[in-house]
């Protein structure tokens, strides 16, 4: 049996903090994810359509171990600024991979589509992204809101706004998974037009409605429901306003290359909690990081445990994003609480 952490949230894997900075008008923001100390990090990218930073260096082959921040963004491409911001504050608090005698802040960014969803994106010369990132880390802590903030305050799904979740689960051996996902996909994370999530199975007490699966399960569960084929708001959107981008983290030593096994395992929970995912339309992407506070180093037993939890915690986190959406002005979609 799975149980959660005291928080319910990634920070309580030990060493991490999370941050968010958000713009009302805009309907968008950032989320940094910090390292108290710099921490083992990989990535799998899943998605046809994804915007990064800083994830080639994450492959195991290439020199850099460990990395200082992760960041999420909104924005498109023009959220990728945001890591510019957090590197900024790091290197104001002398923090950073040490080359030639400079400290150099590693921090790979992954962002979201949340261009067409309603906020007023006339920025001006500059988007204001370096500053939310700036900011974002100014604002870290092991206690965080999540729904409709950071990263997931623009986010939306087919039917339904998204949002930013988290998600941990304590394993029998004493380490800790948590996961953190800023929800955007263009799949459906319910059953049809219910009220019930599709990572019901995985569900701890009632963390998201705790609601279980329809039964018997209702006519649409077969359809394919994309965001931009959703006609029951009388909205038509192109198919490239998407992407779920997440971090999976864990307090157990690992490799760069366990890191990365961890990443391609978290992708399990999109798929038990979002579809269709992994589309052409969507940049869908997990970043994984390893603080190894925990001092656990993995039996090849303890390792299947960690990779299975890995999904279960992403479902989760998932879907609590969207469970906890609150709702805004010039919103396109309803928030999940008003679904009856």
């Amino acid at each position: 049996m799975f149980r959660t952490g005291p928080r319910n949230l990634i920070t309580d894997v030990m060493g991490l903090r999370v941050g968010n900075a958000s713009d009302a008008r805009l309907k968008s923001g950032v989320t940094t994810v910090l390292c108290d100390e710099p921490a083992v990090a990989g990535v799998q990218i899943l998605g046809g359509a994804p915007g990064t930073r800083e994830t080639d260096l994450l492959e195991p082959h290439n020199l850099v171990e460990t990395i200082h921040a992760v960041v999420l963004s909104g924005g498109s491409a023009f959220g990728l600024d945001a890591a510019s911001g957090v590197q900024a504050a790091l290197r104001e608090r002398g923090i950073g991979f040490e080359v030639g005698g400079f400290r150099v802040p590693i921090v790979p960014a992954a962002i979201l589509f949340d261009l067409r969803n309603g906020g007023d994106k006339d920025w001006g010369r500059y988007p204001p992204y370096r500053d939310l990132g700036y900011e974002s880390v100014q604002t870290a802590a092991v206690d965080f809101q999540f729904g409709t903030a950071g990263a997931g305050t623009g986010a939306l799904t087919s039917g339904l706004k998204g949002g930013l979740g988290s998600a941990s689960t304590l394993l029998d051996n004493g380490i800790t998974i948590g996961a953190l996902a800023a929800v955007n996909p263009t799949g459906s994370v319910t059953v049809g037009r219910t009220r019930h999530f599709w990572a019901a199975p995985f569900e701890i007490g009632d963390e998201f409605g705790g609601l279980g699966y329809p039964s018997p399960m209702p006519e649409d569960a077969k359809r394919i429901l994309l965001k931009y084929r959703d006609k029951d708001h009388g909205r038509q959107m192109d198919s490239g306003g998407n992407t779920t981008i997440a971090v999976i983290a864990t307090d157990a030593v690992l490799t760069k290359a366990a890191a990365k096994r961890l990443a391609i395992s978290a992708h399990d929970g999109f798929v038990r909690a979002i579809w269709p995912t992994h589309t052409p339309a969507d940049g869908d992407l997990v970043f994984a990081l390893a603080t190894g506070k925990s001092g656990v180093e993995l039996t090849a037993d303890a390792a299947i445990d960690l990779y299975a939890a890995a999904g279960a915690t992403m479902a989760r986190a998932i879907s609590r994003g969207v469970f906890a959406a609150t709702p805004a002005d010039n919103d396109l979609f309803p928030v999940w609480s008003s679904r009856h």
